[in-house]
């Protein structure tokens, strides 16, 4: 039987979360083309205020699924007039995604969204975006999130090595040192059950 998994995605306004929610939906089959903002034709952004101001005004839903699990993507507001909107989402959440411009940095409306989170306890993925415009390095940027969410946050990239993460892991948490120092590598089931309760 498949998991079946809530998530929300949750952002500082322009961060370009209604563009993440239309890519996963569109990589999942979900959706035969990509909407944009500025086309105003995305899929979750339906209301006419939306898509006249290119901003996400109310909570939408989606559903897609992947061989694994069923998901069903909430798409919240990211403007600070609407975080009520955004903040009664958060206790049907199994995880999040809060989205980060990459050239924008830590907002303080994502400091608030992390606080949120971390009250309502939900394991909680950074997704940075924009970096293809970005003029900070990614160790920069994960220095930042360090420094400004968590000291816990840890890039996982593409183009990375799995000694590298183990490395990067055993750095932020004491459990994942002694494997590391015995030569052996974190099994993934280890690190999704720190992910699980925000370690």
């Amino acid at each position: 039987m498949k998991k079946k998994l809530t998530i929300g995605i949750l952002a500082h306004v322009d961060a370009g979360k209604t563009t993440l929610s239309e890519a996963l939906l569109y990589v999942s089959g979900k959706l035969r083309a990509l909407g944009r903002v500025d086309h105003k034709n995305t899929f979750l952004d339906t209301n006419p205020v939306e898509r006249e101001r290119g901003i996400t005004v109310f909570s939408k839903q989606a559903r897609f699924s992947t061989d694994a699990c069923d998901f069903i993507l909430l798409d919240t507001p990211g403007h600070v007039d609407f975080s009520a909107e955004a903040e009664r989402v958060l206790t049907l959440l199994d995880y999040a995604i809060l989205v980060v411009s990459a050239p924008d940095g830590v907002q303080n409306h994502t400091r608030t969204l992390w606080q949120l989170l971390e009250h309502y306890a939900v394991p909680t993925f950074i997704f940075v975006n924009k970096t293809d415009i970005a003029v900070k390095r990614k160790e920069e940027i994960e220095a930042e999130l360090t420094k400004t969410l968590s000291p816990l946050c840890v890039g996982f990239y593409e183009k990375q090595t799995k000694a590298e993460l183990d490395d990067k892991l055993a750095f932020v948490h004491e459990d994942f040192l002694d494997t590391v120092l015995a030569g052996d590598p974190i099994g993934d089931n280890e690190i999704a059950t720190l992910i699980s309760r925000r370690k």
